[in-house]
């Protein structure tokens, strides 16, 4: 039987919720990019994630609330839009038969984000991972051309699917109002307390920057 869109909103919630006191706060050099997939997102609005909470902490939650609407999209688009249906099998034929598919099977942490890091100034990378997979994908013959006729059909089923989407996106962003108060409170309970204590630390080393081990006493 198939699971309404309440209870698949409420299983990724959940998910999240088992994956959340297992985040850590990254100790890495942050990015330049924002991410497209959170920035202005209305599903971590509705969720109750704003811009003060850290953006892995949102991505966990946006990327898996992104599946659900993607295969609410996937079963419409199988049912109603034959067009469109032809080219994405197309077009996951054509994925299949690349080598190297870095970006797949990814956790939902990490779906998304950027493969490599961002460049130092000075210091080039010898290779990158997309820049590896971008290669091989070159060696894969491109899809056949359409016609003008079947290029407008397809824009209009295109059409079709984004209506869609955003009618799953607004119904989702309905029923996660209903999770807010368990959203917060988990990140309350498991990401507060970590931030406190990073701000508490970087307070003391702007308060004393040496450590006073360092120095055994007055140098006459």
């Amino acid at each position: 039987m198939e699971r309404s869109l309440e209870t698949q909103v409420s299983q990724a919630v959940d998910a999240w919720l088992r994956w959340l006191p297992r985040w850590e706060p990254a100790t890495h050099r942050g990015r330049i990019a924002v991410c497209r997939r959170c920035l202005g997102s209305p599903v971590l609005s509705a969720a109750g994630l704003g811009a003060d909470v850290p953006h892995g902490v949102q991505h966990g939650l946006s990327t898996r609330i992104k599946t659900v609407v993607d295969h609410a999209v996937a079963d419409y688009t199988a049912r109603n839009l034959p067009l469109l249906q032809a080219e994405l099998d197309q077009q996951a034929a054509r994925n299949r038969a690349r080598s190297y598919r870095p970006a797949e099977g990814l956790e939902p942490e990490f779906d998304g984000l950027p493969l490599d890091p961002e460049p130092q100034p000075g210091a080039p990378f010898l290779f990158t991972i997309s820049g590896l997979a971008a290669d091989l994908d070159s060696s894969v013959p491109a899809l056949p051309p359409l016609s003008d006729e079947a290029k407008a059909a397809l824009r209009q089923e295109v059409g079709l699917a984004d209506d869609y989407a955003n009618m799953v996106g607004r119904e989702v962003c309905a029923i996660l109002l209903h999770h807010r108060i368990r959203i917060q409170a988990a990140v309350t309970q498991y990401v507060e307390p970590q931030i406190a204590a990073m701000l508490e630390e970087l307070t003391r080393s702007l308060d004393a920057p040496f450590d006073p081990r360092d120095f055994d006493g007055p140098t006459l």
